[in-house]
């Protein structure tokens, strides 16, 4: 049975048994030449989904930073913090990524 995950979850192209999720399949984030570099501040430490709404208008697409920078965002949450810098992806190429 496939996974019925909305196009915007990180979970949306793994599988789902019953109540229990296969493996999980990543969902990789190409680069772009329009990424945008940020260094975290005050206000979004800790938040990615504030960051998330901001940039595209969606709070559930806070994982995307994670999947963009996997060498600098461990955990998602709490290596999002003040002067980290991340790279951003463009919101178009992010959608086309996901299939919206």
């Amino acid at each position: 049975m496939a996974a019925e995950y909305s196009k915007y979850s990180p979970y949306y192209n793994t599988a789902r048994f019953g109540v229990f999720l296969d493996v999980m399949q990543p969902r990789p984030i190409p680069r772009s030449s329009q990424d945008i570099l940020f260094s975290i501040n005050k206000f979004y430490e800790y938040r990615p989904d504030l960051l998330a709404n901001d940039m595209y208008g969606r709070s559930s697409l806070w994982w995307v930073f994670a999947a963009r920078n996997p060498n600098t965002i461990k955990d998602p949450v709490w290596d999002f913090s003040v002067g980290q810098k991340i790279f951003i992806p463009d919101a178009n190429t992010l959608m086309t990524a996901l299939g919206v």
